[in-house]
């Protein structure tokens, strides 16, 4: 009986706190007229092969949730775990410059397998910032890839548009999910996640990639001892503050983007900076010392602690 009672206690709270929080979108309806800072009630994708105009399923001051039409509108966890996710990191990693701060979160049932993210410096999906994912599986499970997916396209828009800076200088070098993964870690750490903290630190340390060599390591050997040893969160963000204020920049008609992708001698001190140690020997230990194209890179560090003197450690 009493866990009856606490469960009951709890859906009540939660009903009460959605009411103040979610604007739930009837499909038949528009959204009112009265709500001045209302999303679009619906949207045409006109990117990669999408084609489906999504429509406005709820809403808060954080999050625009649309869904396509095979996409059961029930489930509304995405806007509670997206709204999450996003305010912490817009915390951690500001400045987020983008005029509009709202994420759209944008759903996909049994289409277009996979996500991608977009910013406010993107034309092609007009100047909104947000996420596209499609699976075919059940999006019911708050839990494991649904949960996963959303927050690795998150961080890609941390990589990628932060900062008031367009463009992810290390993406050649750390690829689509290895930043990705300590940003997982970090995000269900911070808002207090610890189930899924345990079962994202379970996966990482047993994930093995072949770049820059076979075998590489890189969560259990370069970015969770860099993250447990020197700040955590703080040095995360201190990377991209570092790349802000130090890496080629031009102007576009948004604000600024970097003006190339930077090498692996470069990563290196760009992350021993923001570590304020040198990482040479655990970069040695965790890669080799090649890059990903078979160059030596302690050559390529060199001469970035000239070109780039103002990062000490």
């Amino acid at each position: 009986m009493r866990i009856n009672i606490s469960i009951l206690a709890l859906s009540l709270v939660f009903a009460v706190s959605c009411k103040k929080e979610i604007k739930r979108i009837n499909p038949n309806d528009m959204v009112p007229d009265t709500d001045a800072n209302a999303p679009s009630s619906s949207w045409k994708e006109h990117w990669f092969e999408h084609k489906q105009t999504v429509k406005l399923v709820a809403y808060n001051d954080e999050v625009a949730l649309y869904y396509d039409d095979d996409m059961n509108r029930e489930i509304l966890w995405p806007l509670r775990k997206a709204k999450e996710i996003w305010v912490y990191t817009k915390q951690v990693y500001a400045p987020f410059k983008g005029k509009d701060k709202r994420l759209n979160v944008v759903l996909h049932y049994g289409k277009y397998g996979g996500g991608h993210p977009y910013t406010y410096f993107d034309d092609g999906h007009d100047n909104r910032t947000g996420i596209d994912i499609g699976s075919n599986n059940s999006w019911e499970d708050t839990s494991n890839w649904n949960l996963d997916v959303v927050t690795h396209e998150i961080g890609h828009i941390v990589e990628g548009g932060f900062k008031g800076v367009k463009e992810s200088p290390a993406f050649d070098i750390w690829g689509d999910s290895k930043w990705m993964e300590i940003y997982i870690y970090d995000v269900y750490k911070g808002l207090g996640w610890e189930a899924e903290r345990k079962r994202a630190y379970a996966s990482c340390m047993n994930t093995v990639d072949s770049y820059p060599r076979p075998g590489t390591q890189w969560f259990k050997n370069w970015f969770y001892p860099i993250y447990s040893q020197h700040g955590e969160t703080a040095v995360l963000n201190g990377f991209f503050t570092l790349l802000a204020e130090h890496f080629p920049k031009r102007t576009n008609a948004y604000g600024m983007e970097y003006t190339r992708r930077m090498n692996m001698g470069e990563f290196v001190h760009f992350w021993s900076a923001a570590a304020k140690t040198d990482l040479k020997d655990l970069a040695l230990a965790a890669f080799g010392p090649n890059d990903r194209n078979g160059a030596a890179w302690a050559p390529q560090l060199e001469a970035a602690k000239t070109t780039f003197s103002k990062l000490t450690y």
